[in-house]
């Protein structure tokens, strides 16, 4: 790592703020429902979040809704966090929408962050990590990504590329 990355990182803030979206039209019908149903990548993605010393403002479940992606977004530039997680709605299905309803919101694009995602899953999944339509991005100082809602690949952006760089990333997006 370069001394300057490295005096950045260093110059990052220390406490982050999260909030979660979980976008799942089957676990928000059974949750409407009142059906018991699980949410294990939205439980491992505040499990991650929590064990790096960071805190969570809110965690939602949400359907593959535009509207309601929407006003997930709107919340979370009115509120205090300072990132950002849709979990699910980033495939290729008629029904995934996550990435077409955030993006529009962003001031900046990070595709590296896409990139570097679909390069690891490939070592994972090999050629179908080109399905996934992982995407980040910046506006108003928060630092958005909309990630694949499998356990597998949360773990993967928590672990390799979402907590060892946000800090950094929400440092240059409030510049």
């Amino acid at each position: 790592m370069s001394e300057s990355a490295i005096r950045h990182k260093a110059e990052s803030p220390k406490q982050l703020s999260f909030g979660i979206f979980v976008v799942s039209t089957s676990r928000y019908s059974q949750l409407k429902k009142g059906e018991k149903f699980s949410d294990e990548s939205g439980d491992l993605i505040e499990k991650l979040i929590k064990r790096a010393g960071y805190t969570i403002s809110f965690r939602r479940l949400i359907p593959d809704d535009v509207a309601l992606i929407e006003d997930g977004v709107k919340h979370a530039l009115d509120s205090n966090v300072d990132v950002v997680i849709f979990c699910g709605g980033t495939g290729i299905a008629s029904s995934d929408i996550t990435i077409e309803t955030v993006s529009p919101f962003f001031e900046k694009t990070l595709p590296g962050f896409g990139e570097i995602f679909r390069f690891l899953s490939y070592s994972k999944i090999g050629s179908a990590a080109v399905l996934s339509r992982a995407a980040a991005g910046v506006t108003k100082g928060k630092v958005f990504f909309c990630i694949p809602g499998s356990m597998d690949a949360a773990r993967l952006c928590l672990e390799k590329l979402i907590l060892p760089e946000a800090a950094h990333i929400v440092k240059h997006a409030r510049e």
